[in-house]
């Protein structure tokens, strides 16, 4: 595949990077990235993976854009109130990156779907708000031994891991099983500071970028937390004991998805 001149001065910043260069961007138009939420963690993934050639990108969630959303969800505008986020998202990284394709899929995930929307992807997002999502997702990707970004935010704090098959923990290794419902406030109860997606979501699309490409040290075995009042970051190491985890061990016994009870914008583990 050649570079056309438009393409060679669009990704010149990244041709020229010795880890890059053409090869790792033609690697970056060849591949295949799906989000699942066009939220606060989401929208900033969305928008420098469109920026970045990520060839295809997959985008799931089932809500509209709502004037709520606007503080943080910055691939919408006001004049997509009401319309849905993924048509949002979509209308947005296309006028970015004409290369990119997106893939639109305007649906609740459950269990009864993921396997197939992760399938033909080579990394999966993790952009939800609530546990059973993230819970769901991976067990999803264990699964269907798919790599993926895990994060979550609330107040002025986030958190990020990556799980690749076979090097390291997945979330459930280390976090077991969904809190009890209603024992952890809400983002809409506890509220968010808007720049925190932004914070998040990038790093999420830098881990997806380094896995495709091949370089740098990924986020497994790790879970990154990030104070904004502090301003402080903590890389945490997790336990490297994964035989006894129920879905990635040596004797998985959740070996179907489950879809655990819902409740809007959970929050995360922090």
């Amino acid at each position: 595949m050649a570079f056309s001149n438009e393409q060679l001065e669009r990704y010149s910043r990244h041709i020229i990077l010795k880890e890059v260069g053409a090869k790792g961007q033609k690697k970056l138009l060849n591949a295949k990235v799906l989000i699942i939420g066009a939220g606060g963690l989401g929208a900033p993934a969305a928008m420098y993976l469109a920026a970045a050639g990520v060839g295809t990108i997959g985008i799931a969630d089932a809500d509209e854009v709502d004037l709520s959303n606007l503080q943080r969800q910055i691939i919408h505008s006001t004049q997509d109130i009401g319309k849905p986020k993924v048509e949002s998202a979509k209308e947005t990284m296309e006028a970015i990156n004409p290369d990119v394709t997106v893939k639109t899929y305007h649906t609740f995930v459950t269990s009864e779907n993921i396997l197939d929307l992760v399938k033909e992807y080579d990394f999966i997002i993790d952009g939800t708000d609530n546990f059973p999502a993230k819970f769901l997702i991976n067990d999803a990707c264990v699964m269907a031994k798919k790599p993926f970004s895990h994060a979550g935010i609330i107040r002025f704090k986030g958190q990020l891991m990556t799980y690749v098959p076979g090097e390291g923990p997945c979330y459930r290794c280390v976090f077991k099983n969904p809190p009890p419902k209603d024992a952890v406030p809400t983002c809409k109860q506890a509220g968010v500071i808007g720049a925190m997606g932004g914070v998040i979501g990038s790093l999420q699309a830098m881990e997806a970028i380094k896995y495709i490409i091949g370089q740098g040290e990924l986020l497994t075995g790790y879970l990154l937390t990030y104070d904004a009042l502090k301003m402080e970051f903590r890389k945490v190491k997790l336990p490297s004991d994964t035989h006894n985890c129920a879905v990635c061990g040596d004797h998985p016994t959740i070996t179907e998805l489950i879809d655990y009870e819902q409740a809007e914008c959970d929050g995360v583990h922090l």
